[in-house]
């Protein structure tokens, strides 16, 4: 079994806490994805897991083994573990081949069967006629694929990566998406991955942390934190969530309750729990919106701007009397409008944020 386990995990640099009392329980097999803004932690909760930090307070499992604990830390190369790095970390007087099998000729093992897991691993990711080509012949993508070979050779339970796809432009970024999706299908190994774009994060995951000043702001499902963030940061930080103040919350049950948003009632999606409150704030996303027909409830707002997106127009919009509020919405055709015009807006969804 290969989960990691964390409890009540801190650290601290120089006496300020960059991971305060984190606990998180990744289950063997999954694909977990640590997001958040650049110094919350993330990359420093990855090197505590892989054993270049140690711990001040908690401990830390892997596979069911405590291998961190203020009294006890067991060094990397004893956690049996393969990590990928945003700089690939390949060594340049190798040639590809020399790179994937290396680690496998470290630890004995016989040429034969070193050979075919190398030609095997190299066959996986596409690189099977690259074997004699050193790094600096290759392109970003293929040195990452090269880097994902050698953690398949090495047939790890646990792979740690951090921020792998950071140093590639925005189209092999999408392609190697694909790549790490298979390379856990081949591997079924326990994959955690550090990065602090969202996209990513939602299209790979199978679960997602949000992280921010050191602590778990929510630990979900993709559709989860985009549909019913748990606070208002990671309402804010997931696909740019907007957060709108309302009054009269009235629970209705079935995960439901009233609202009254710009003057104008609304049933919204809600937590189980949700207790009626005289205000409180909802989250809505661009999807959330449409332009209303006269007839509907609705309210009032200007358009402040117009960006063109390829198959859409994002209109940042501003309601009527709530400047301090900006919203967005998608529209397929803005021909005839202009910034400064008004729309007659509706809400198609809706979440209201828990206290």
């Amino acid at each position: 079994m290969s989960s990691i386990e964390i409890n009540q995990l801190t650290k601290s640099f120089d006496g300020k806490k960059v991971l305060d009392n984190v606990s998180l329980q990744i289950y063997h097999g999954e694909f977990v994805v640590v997001l958040g803004p650049s110094g919350c932690g993330k990359t420093t909760l990855l090197r505590t897991i892989a054993g270049f930090e140690p711990i001040d307070e908690g401990n830390i499992k892997i596979g069911g083994n405590t291998v961190s604990t203020p009294e006890r830390h067991l060094p990397p190369e004893q956690r049996q573990l393969a990590i990928v790095f945003q700089n690939y970390a390949l060594w340049p007087h190798m040639s590809v081949e020399e790179n994937v099998a290396y680690s496998l000729k470290v630890n004995g093992v016989n040429a034969f069967e070193r050979a075919q897991r190398t030609a095997c691993a190299l066959e996986q990711v596409g690189l099977s006629e690259f074997g004699n080509r050193r790094p600096a012949d290759l392109s970003g993508g293929q040195r990452q694929r090269v880097a994902l070979a050698r953690c398949l050779v090495a047939q790890p339970s646990v792979v740690l990566l951090d921020e792998p796809l950071a140093n590639l432009d925005v189209h092999l970024r999408a392609a190697m998406e694909e790549e790490f999706a298979q390379f856990h299908r081949h591997t079924a190994a326990t994959l955690l991955y550090i990065t602090h774009d969202q996209h990513e994060a939602m299209a790979i995951a199978d679960r997602v942390v949000v992280m921010n000043a050191g602590k778990i702001m929510q630990f979900a499902t993709p559709q989860t934190l985009y549909l019913e963030p748990a606070n208002e940061m990671v309402a804010r930080f997931i696909d740019d969530g907007r957060i709108i103040e309302v009054e009269n919350i009235r629970p209705r049950g079935h995960g439901m309750a009233d609202v009254m948003l710009f003057g104008t009632e609304y049933r919204l999606r809600a937590s189980p729990e949700q207790q009626a409150a005289g205000r409180g704030k909802v989250c809505v996303h661009a999807s959330s919106l449409r332009v209303a027909r006269n007839d509907e409830q609705g309210f009032g707002a200007r358009i402040k701007r117009i960006i063109y997106r390829g198959g859409y127009s994002q209109l940042d919009v501003e309601p009527d009397g709530n400047a301090s509020q900006p919203l967005a919405l998608h529209l397929a055709n803005v021909s005839g409008l202009a910034v400064g015009d008004s729309l007659w807006l509706t809400l198609n969804d809706g979440w209201v944020i828990p206290d």
